[in-house]
């Protein structure tokens, strides 16, 4: 053996890291430990409530949905090192917009949809932007955004009809050939099939009598699966994935290797915009009528669910699953605390706590990963 082989074998810098660590530093680790838990403890206090049926299932998961598309936008920003505060004033702002252009004014519903998206993601990237150019925090910035497009939320729908609560709008989505793709289901063959099995339980009386309890999967759920895929995807099998990790670890060392950080930021500004339209779209088209109240502390719960999927609040490391999964136990547990009959405004101690854990639980990774003590 050679003098340079035999230095290379002995060289402290190149350590061998056991599959243990390697386990322990995944992101998803946090998110995959608290979902076995959440599902085991509902399990045994809620089991027999209703919340494991299909009904039930259905539930928790249509509300795991919406964090889960926010939570994919801001898990791919919070990577890149940035934050969006006005994500939940986004969601009030598109649904409150699309009822404008498709109701108040009587456009096509096809066409309120797209000229919304188009303008929450031109906001998406003037926030971005502001962010790049000035050097101040996307803290400050969105949160500027978050007055700015709350304040018009309320204010354009009292100036044209004198409320902040817009109806009509599944009137105005009928025959419409974009409005099903946000407020519609699929599937609905695959559970009338299951209901004639007795797989899953019918209504027995009434209109719907014959009908099974859940005729199809929504389309919230539906986004939901496709944007996790596609932001797990983007992250971990194209070179755009390793430029959003490389300027939220270190931006200017990115910026000395060719990665356009400026950017990769802006686009992940826009990319957060276009989820919470998404919601919001789903939203209005869910109950009919857009409110100016929307979206309130979203913004928290998606950065929360990211926390919690493993994201750290410095950047550079997180996964989208992770936070999928951090998006599954806010499902789980905000139902599972009805299913089991405790008071339901414990979730928002339940959140506070497993933010702090998650948080605390972040830290120890970071330091592992860096070697800080």
């Amino acid at each position: 053996m050679s003098d340079t082989a035999q230095s290379t074998d002995k060289d402290e810098r190149i350590k061998e890291i056991s599959k243990f660590r390697q386990a322990l530093i995944r992101p998803e680790l946090g998110g995959i430990c608290g979902t076995i838990i959440v599902f085991v403890l509902f399990g045994i206090f809620a089991g027999n409530s209703g919340m494991f049926n299909a009904q039930g299932i259905l539930n928790w998961s249509t509300v795991s949905a919406q964090f889960m598309i926010i939570a994919v936008g801001a898990c791919l920003l919070m990577i890149a090192g940035e934050f969006d505060l006005s994500v939940g004033s986004m969601i009030g702002f598109a649904g409150m917009m699309t009822a404008i252009f498709g109701v108040t004014l009587g456009w096509p519903m096809w066409i309120a949809i797209l000229i919304t998206f188009a303008i929450c993601m031109v906001i998406g990237a003037i926030n971005g932007i502001i962010v790049i150019r000035t050097g101040l925090p996307s803290f400050i910035v969105t949160l500027a955004f978050l007055f700015i497009l709350r304040g018009f939320t309320i204010f354009i729908p009292q100036q044209l009809q004198n409320r902040t609560i817009i109806g009509g709008i599944s009137e105005a989505a009928e025959g419409d050939w974009l409005a099903p793709v946000f407020g519609g289901k699929i599937f609905g063959w695959f559970f009338n099939m299951l209901g004639d099995a007795g797989i899953i339980a019918v209504f027995e009386r009434g209109t719907r009598a014959g009908e099974p309890v859940v005729n199809g999967l929504p389309m919230l759920i539906v986004w939901a699966i496709i944007l996790v895929i596609a932001g797990h995807f983007l992250l971990t099998k194209t070179q755009f994935g390793n430029w959003i990790f490389a300027s939220g670890g270190d931006a200017e060392a990115a910026r000395n290797s060719g990665v356009p950080v400026n950017r990769v930021k802006i686009t992940m500004f826009v990319t957060t915009a276009f989820c919470a339209t998404i919601f919001a779209m789903c939203q209005v088209f869910e109950f009919g009528s857009a409110a100016a109240d929307r979206g309130l502390l979203k913004e928290f719960e998606a950065i929360i669910a990211v926390v919690i999927g493993g994201a750290l609040l410095t950047g550079g490391y997180g996964s989208v699953l992770g936070a999928a999964l951090g998006a599954l136990i806010f499902g789980v547990v905000q139902q599972g605390l009805f299913f089991a009959g405790v008071e339901s405004s414990l979730f928002r101690v339940f959140l506070g706590v497993i933010l702090l854990l998650a948080v605390i639980l972040n830290t120890y990774i970071r330091r592992m990963i860096t070697g800080e003590r």
